[in-house]
């Protein structure tokens, strides 16, 4: 089971590329949202890390 990719923050709405964070429940967010709140999700509370790249060749 992969991750889902979600293409837009959910804070601010800004398209992501690859400079996502995620948390263990899949919000995503951007990095200036991600600053802002101190690398926690708001939504559960979770930590928010580097969301992965897809290997080369894979589209999201």
């Amino acid at each position: 089971m992969g991750l889902e990719m979600k293409t837009d923050c959910q804070a601010c709405r800004r398209t992501l590329t690859y400079d996502a964070y995620i948390c263990v429940h899949e919000c995503t967010f951007c990095e200036d949202c991600t600053a802002k709140n101190d690398s926690i999700c708001p939504n559960c509370s979770g930590e928010l890390v580097k969301r992965p790249k897809p290997p080369t060749g894979i589209e999201h």
